[in-house]
């Protein structure tokens, strides 16, 4: 394998010459418009392969518009003299629609960008606080945007909390507060179901002070009411403002920052909208979290900020890096883990991570994390509310439960993942996609009434949560702590003790809340309203956890001496804390839903403020994650990205076979002339004539038609523009101006004035033989071909390049609703004997 540096012209052989009787030329082109082409010029000894990546300007209501704001590279030769072209023109360079990024040509561009700058450092001061700046950019950019993600995370949490307490009343003396705050400034030293002297409710802002049947039923029909229009609010908002504002966001940042981009998604109006959007969305009851949508308004953030610096915000692989970055803000102040936060990044989103974006990432989390606990949203110091603290060590024998629990999690994310991708499916399907408003008030509507019966469903996710995993006091009043104690000094220990009645209905209060809240998650995950999926699935977890640790609990109690115990249960005092088997389980359950790892352990411990509980969340997190691949190897956000067609390909998929390149190929026969462009010996209108006579997106230059020695690579798009720039702003440009993609003019110099367009030539194509293992080809497929953002030559007699750019849509073709992308983006799909054998491969490994 032969790979071309970007600031090396290098010539290679593509094939003998054409009137020798031995040659023949293959030419594919079966392109239809802009749409990428591929073309092979076969020859007994050796053959090029030529591949550019598709552009599709077709526009689908289901498809993401995905668009390009970046630039490509420009060669690293020095400027031409005479007529060439100073600047390049509008649009050359820039990425097109429904296309990824080049990460080789960016970075290399990034590269002799920094060298130029090096080098000028010494020739005066101004030129040293440039290039000061240039070096500490990164720093200043990430400052930034730790900055506004802490400050709009802090502005999201405590819309939420208010406007979440609207629906059950209001602070008459200070409306602006929320039912804690407002109980704060009371005189009572206990209020009963969260409510105190200074909160009112709605039936007692009507005037009806009874607690009767008539004030629930005031109160039900206001929590529905309330909910629906918070819930249309959000829809509504996203529709019309925003559409990229609905949804997790996920699946959409991995692909975006694995190279894909898409115009308006990390905009600022999305930003905007995905904030309002999320605190009403939380507000309404519906089963989702704010903590996924956080990394997508943190993303935001950094895309905003990127522009302010022209290191990033005009190089989209520079970009891409504080981007992760930003990722890693948002985990951080969504769970007060910048530690999580950045192995987040590092795991689950980022495709380049660099050593030095990990430094600013985890840069970037904690000023994120030091902002929010400036502001202090919750009241209580932390920044999560549902932070908690466990002083009790855990027992051996409490690894079994702990594992139990994993196993539970990894079943539970199975059918929530197989449920919620069936209902996407259909929704896409259906006629039902044609209505999300209508399909988000149903949903809303179902919420509300079934929640507000039942205590735990009623709450917030979030409060849930921090009641599951609180440990039971002495002043706790709540229904999980009624055990038959009695407490005769405020400082005695707290002994174990027989469950009570409260807990009994707890339990069976549980029991329903569980079942509730994964039928409904199923069905709210993917409506377009801005949707997480952090805390639905942790607060399954918790209750799950929290149930089986009360029988733990009770297990103590009534059998102490059991040697399994170890002698800490026959003291008399509490040896088991079911709120941290309520831990386990919702990292258990978040793990089996997204298959994290090592990210979810730190977040967890994170949240707990200790290190001495690593051991059950890894144990837990791991049995989760093996169960969830036994039945499906995709977590919820890869699922979502195959669903919606994303190209996105995981590169940790590994292959082991012994076949080489040319033993899985074939030739074409039949086929036209390879079309090329040299690179002195055409004029404008030769060139125009090519460019109206096919539809290929890129043409291969040449030395010459007799002698096709590579000379590099030029755009479709690029070269139309190139010329329209010349023929208006160069004088002495017609039709039979020679156009030249060499730095030196040709010998001897007759003719109008010739047009140079050097800069625009890509001189660093990726090379491979035929001898070069299967093995590596795929991995050149992941590393350099990832997302077809390169163009491939192969010195072989076949086109293994063509079937290795289908090889990334091979397992969506079966999908109706990818049959739009695969016309769009691969319409010369070919199918023969050897391609089928390829297919096998790809479907042994995927399907």
């Amino acid at each position: 394998m032969e790979i071309m540096e970007t600031d090396a012209l290098i010539k290679r052989t593509v094939g003998h010459n054409v009137n020798m009787p031995s040659t023949r030329q293959t030419s594919y082109q079966s392109m239809n418009g802009p749409e990428g082409s591929l073309q092979t010029s076969t020859s007994e000894n050796s053959t090029e392969i030529i591949k550019t990546f598709p552009r599709s300007h077709s526009s689908d209501d289901e498809m993401i518009d995905i668009t390009g704001t970046g630039t490509t590279t420009e060669s690293n030769l020095s400027r031409s003299q005479g007529s060439e072209m100073d600047d390049l023109s509008p649009g050359i360079g820039q990425y097109d629609d429904f296309h990824t990024i080049d990460w080789q040509r960016d970075i290399a561009r990034d590269r002799m960008r920094h060298r130029y700058i090096v080098k000028k450092r010494t020739e005066s001061i101004c030129d040293l606080i440039r290039g000061t700046h240039d070096a500490w950019s990164g720093w200043l950019c990430v400052l930034l945007v730790g900055v506004a993600a802490g400050a709009v995370a802090g502005v999201i949490d405590i819309g939420t909390q208010w406007m979440k307490d609207l629906k059950d009343g209001v602070c008459p003396q200070a409306f602006w507060l929320n039912r804690e705050q407002c109980c704060w400034s009371s005189n009572d030293t206990l209020y009963e179901d969260y409510y105190c002297a200074q909160w009112y409710t709605w039936p007692e802002l009507l005037g009806y002070f009874r607690k009767d049947a008539w004030s629930f039923i005031i109160s039900y029909i206001l929590y529905v009411l309330w909910s629906l229009i918070f819930a249309g609010l959000a829809v509504l908002l996203v529709r019309t403002f925003a559409p990229y504002a609905c949804g997790s966001g996920i699946p959409e940042i991995k692909t975006i920052l694995s190279g894909f981009i898409i115009r308006g998604y990390l905009g600022k109006w999305t930003l905007v909208i995905k904030s309002v959007g999320m605190i009403l969305a939380v507000a309404s009851g519906l089963s989702l979290g704010k903590e996924g949508p956080l990394v997508h308004v943190a993303c935001c953030i950094g895309n905003i900020f990127s522009y302010l610096f022209p290191k990033y915000g005009k190089n989209e692989a520079k970009k891409r890096e504080i981007l992760s970055a930003a990722s890693a803000a948002g985990v951080s102040v969504a769970f007060g883990a910048p530690i999580g936060g950045v192995l987040f990044s590092l795991e689950e989103v980022s495709y380049y991570f660099p050593l030095k974006t990990l430094w600013r990432s985890f840069f970037c989390a904690l000023v994120a994390a030091f902002i929010l606990r400036s502001i202090n949203p919750f009241g209580n110091d932390h920044l999560v509310m549902f932070y908690v603290e466990y002083t009790r060590n855990w027992l051996f024998v409490e690894l079994v439960p702990f594992i139990i629990l994993g196993i539970l999690g990894g079943l539970v994310g199975t059918i929530f993942i197989k449920g919620n991708i069936r209902w996407c499916s259909y929704r896409k399907q259906s006629q039902l996609g044609k209505y999300p408003i209508t399909e988000v008030l149903v949903i809303a509507c179902i919420t509300a009434i079934i929640s507000f019966p039942n205590t735990y469903t009623r709450m917030n996710t979030s409060d849930l949560i921090k009641l599951l995993f609180s440990q039971c006091g002495v002043a706790d009043v709540s229904l999980l702590c009624d055990y038959n104690r009695n407490f005769t000094n405020v400082n005695s220990r707290i002994e174990i003790a027989e469950a009570g009645p409260g807990v009994h209905k707890s339990l069976g209060l549980l029991t329903l809340a569980l079942i509730f809240k994964l039928c409904i998650t199923i069905f709210t995950f993917g409506i377009k309203v801005p949707t997480g999926l952090f805390i639905p699935s942790l607060v399954m977890g918790a209750i799950m956890g929290r149930m089986v640790g009360i029988g733990m609990e009770q297990l103590a109690y009534h059998y102490p001496h059991l040697w399994v115990f170890q002698g800490a249960c026959s003291t008399g005092e509490n040896c088991l804390s079911p709120g941290l088997y309520a831990m386990v389980g919702a990292a258990a359950c978040l793990g089996g839903v997204t298959r994290m790892t090592v990210s979810l352990v730190v977040i967890m411990f994170e949240l707990t403020g200790s290190v001495k509980y690593i051991v059950p969340l890894m144990a837990a997190v791991m049995a989760s994650k093996w169960v969830g691949d036994a039945f499906g190897r995709r977590g919820i956000y890869d699922a979502h990205i195959n669903l919606n067609g994303y190209p996105f390909l995981d590169s940790k998929e590994e292959y082991t076979y012994t076949a080489l390149a040319t033993d899985i190929m074939t030739p074409r026969r039949n086929e036209g002339p390879l079309c090329v462009i040299t690179q002195d010996s055409m004029t404008v209108d030769s060139i125009e004539n090519v460019l109206k006579s096919t539809d290929h997106n890129g043409f291969p230059v040449v030395v010459s038609q007799e002698s096709q020695y590579l000379v590099g690579f030029v755009l479709r798009k690029d070269l139309t523009l190139a010329l329209g720039n010349a023929k208006k702003t160069q004088e002495g440009v017609v039709g039979e101006s020679y156009v030249l993609f060499t730095s030196h003019l040709p010998q001897p110099v007759s003719g109008p004035t010739a047009v140079k367009l050097r800069k625009i030539l890509d001189m660093a194509p990726i090379t491979i033989t035929d001898q070069t293992p299967v093995e590596t080809v795929i991995d050149m497929f992941y590393d350099y071909l990832e997302l077809l953002q390169r163009r491939m030559f192969c010195g072989t007699s076949n086109n293994l390049a063509m079937k290795i750019q289908n090889l990334c849509y091979l397992t969506k073709i079966r999908k109706l609703y990818l049959k739009k992308l695969v016309n769009n983006y691969c319409r010369f799909l070919m199918v023969d004997d050897l391609y089928m054998w390829i297919l096998q491969l790809w479907s042994s490994t995927f399907l």
